[in-house]
């Protein structure tokens, strides 16, 4: 959020409903304010899903026209603030979604198989990294970022919102337009294939670097959204 030494002295100050009516009226005062204090924290919002810092200054900017244009559908019990959030960040999937991506992979090959009496066909290593080095190191925080862009489009956006926005379940199933319960079933598969992917990256990374320690355990994909809401 910028400083308060940074924004223009406005006769709107933090009422929401003064603003409102001033955007609604066509002033110009109004926009400029809208501006200048809701894009320091929008333009954060957009970059969480879009690397490139150009796509999330042109998500920002659709996000606000789409915004004006809108105001009459704003529904006045709601904060001014939810609801610019919530155009962000949908302006913000659409431009990844429009986005031409690399390779996208099957979501079917990543998921756990199981035999015919119920148990894993196969186990996946434990590796000695833990979410918090993770977390840490730009490099791996890099390769978490990049196997989230692997993911096919709806298992992508789910791990985006649920784990990376931090919208909870309701939120995010009001904003895809799609149940509850798909976006715990989905969110549970996307983190599945997000964790096998992780551990192909790990694999590979350790390979290259002489072996690493395959004791403890982690849980790259599972860790990033915490418990359910």
């Amino acid at each position: 959020m910028a400083e308060a030494a940074d924004i223009q002295p406005s006769t709107f100050g933090d009422d929401e409903a003064e603003l409102l009516a001033g955007l609604r009226a066509g002033d110009n005062a109004a926009y400029e304010h809208l501006v200048r204090t809701y894009s320091p924290r929008l333009m954060a919002v957009a970059k969480r899903f879009l690397r490139d810092e150009q796509d999330a200054a042109d998500a920002l900017q659709d996000a606000f026209i789409n915004a004006f244009r809108n105001l009459d559908k704003f529904n006045e019990q709601a904060r001014l603030s939810t609801w610019l959030h919530r155009i962000v960040v949908n302006a913000s999937l659409t431009k990844l979604r429009k986005a031409g991506r690399r390779s996208e992979v099957s979501i079917d090959g990543l998921l756990p198989a199981f035999t015919a009496d119920g148990h894993l066909a196969s186990s996946n290593p434990a590796w000695g990294i833990t979410p918090d080095e993770i977390a840490q190191d730009r490099e791996r925080k890099s390769w978490v970022r990049e196997q989230i862009e692997r993911l096919p489009d709806d298992y992508r956006d789910i791990i985006l919102l649920r784990d990376i926005e931090e919208m909870d379940t309701a939120e995010t199933a009001d904003l895809l337009g799609i149940s509850t319960g798909a976006v715990k079933t989905r969110l549970h598969r996307a983190r599945q294939a997000l964790k096998a992917l992780l551990e192909e990256a790990l694999s590979t990374h350790a390979g290259n670097h002489g072996g690493a320690s395959q004791s403890g355990t982690t849980s790259d994909a599972t860790s990033l959204g915490g418990g359910e809401n």
